[in-house]
């Protein structure tokens, strides 16, 4: 039984792997845009002492949150890590978020205004075809917009930005959700959550984003990460077709 939920709380998860230069810039950010916010950072064991920087500042802040993980496991298991805890305790809404300042802290009051109307926000890039991508090579930016139109041709799923890791849920929606079986670990991820949720019937909004490429580290994109979108999405249509969504 989930713990009963009082007020309008909110957690923004935000995985790591060696973002020691940014973390603590963005814990300030994030936690200045609203006191109804938490973070809750999950760290792959990052080499480089992400881990130990936000254990310093968990002590002095009862807003910050940290779940340690012995090694690199993927986003989407990070994730689902993250959605564990939120529901053990008494978010209303739980947001995710990338920790290199691609995704600007600006943005979060907008996401709570607009989950008031809907169970699933997304941060969206491409909304009516209008691209709000900064310092992207073209390549990369085809590459992401090209996917969207893939994703929505092959799963059904109306939206502009599948894609997108910059998102606000209802717990409802996150307990609706059988995380045992969502199956993906990298950007598809994004893809197959927001489709458990169109599938269950869930309100789902866009808000436009900006999005600008990270300016410190590198970035987590991989052939690999591709190729599970690719067939992924042909998964999720199957699984439709089945009744196993």
């Amino acid at each position: 039984m989930s713990p009963e939920v009082k007020g309008d709380r909110a957690l923004v998860i935000v995985p790591t792997y060696n973002e020691r230069e940014n973390i603590e810039r963005l814990i300030d950010r994030v936690l200045s845009q609203d006191d109804r916010i938490d973070m809750l950072i999950v760290d792959d064991g990052s080499p480089d002492g992400t881990g130990a920087v936000v254990d310093t500042r968990a002590a002095e802040d009862s807003r910050i949150h940290i779940l340690h993980r012995e090694k690199k496991m993927g986003l989407g298991t990070a994730y689902i890590a993250g959605f564990r805890w939120a529901l053990e305790r008494d978010y209303a809404y739980i947001l995710e978020m990338d920790a290199d300042f691609s995704h600007d802290p600006i943005h979060l009051p907008q996401f709570l205004e607009a989950i008031k109307n809907a169970d699933l926000v997304l941060g969206s890039r491409y909304q009516h075809g209008r691209v709000t991508v900064v310092n992207w090579p073209m390549t990369r930016l085809i590459l992401s917009y090209c996917a969207n139109i893939y994703a929505r041709a092959v799963t059904g799923l109306q939206l502009w930005d599948a894609t997108g890791g910059f998102k606000c849920f209802r717990r409802s929606v996150l307990e609706a959700i059988d995380l045992d079986h969502v199956k993906s670990n990298g950007y598809a991820f994004q893809i197959e959550m927001s489709f458990r949720a169109w599938k269950k019937h869930f309100k789902i909004a866009e808000i436009p984003i900006v999005f600008v490429d990270r300016s410190e580290g590198t970035s987590k994109m991989s052939k690999k990460i591709v190729r599970e979108a690719v067939w992924m999405v042909w998964r999720l249509r199957w699984w439709a077709l089945t009744g196993a969504v």
